[in-house]
């Protein structure tokens, strides 16, 4: 079974509604670490507003926060949102200005839960593509015929060293071709590169 499509934001999103006389004012980014996403709530947090409340998600790293609210009812709705909707690497803030009407516990869920899904829910969102990153030598003779067809199966020449013996190198390329890739690189080298796992990465929108 294949792991769910993961996505994250384009560029930045906002969306605002209002619910009993309250507004609601939701705002999302795109991060890559927990330092960027407390950097964006900081920066969009309006210290007149009656409540500044938020959650990121960031591979295995999440954090939310009902900023006054009443426990677990509105930053974990937010949370919630933003796994639900498939999203990774996402910081959402809604704020809220006070209209004079209190929602409940069940209203304050359904309002910053529903505010903060519809702004991801319109917003443009690009997939997060798994990546692997090999490395392998080859002989000259290989080299032009190789370096082809591994850009044509959409990997990346990272780094090459051209050495007495031959040509050090080193690709990224989406995790789910590593196999159909390591075949390629043995049949041209008749089985002579010795490849290498590096590190395994995510990148948004490579491959699709």
């Amino acid at each position: 079974m294949s792991a769910p499509e993961r996505f994250m934001l384009r560029e930045p999103a906002m969306l605002e509604r209002e619910v009993k006389k309250s507004i609601f004012l939701a705002q999302a980014a795109p991060v890559s670490t927990p330092a960027d996403a407390m950097e964006f709530i900081a920066s969009v947090s309006d210290p007149d507003a009656t409540h500044n409340c938020w959650a990121y998600l960031i591979g295995q790293t999440y954090r939310s926060d009902d900023a006054g609210e009443p426990g677990g009812t509105a930053g974990r709705p937010i949370l919630q949102v933003i796994e639900g909707q498939g999203f990774d690497r996402t910081v959402v803030v809604v704020t809220r200005w006070f209209g004079g009407t209190k929602l409940g516990a069940g209203g304050l869920v359904r309002a910053y839960g529903g505010t903060a899904a519809e702004c991801l829910r319109t917003a443009e969102r690009i997939p997060i593509v798994d990546m692997v990153s090999l490395t392998f030598g080859c002989g000259f003779s290989e080299h032009a015929l190789l370096r082809a067809r591994l850009e044509s199966m959409d990997c990346q020449i990272v780094t090459e060293e051209f050495g007495a013996d031959g040509v050090g190198m080193q690709i990224t390329l989406p995790a789910i071709r590593e196999a159909q890739v390591r075949t390629r690189i043995t049949d041209i080298t008749r089985g002579q590169a010795l490849i290498r796992a590096v590190e395994e990465d995510a990148t948004p929108g490579v491959g699709d």
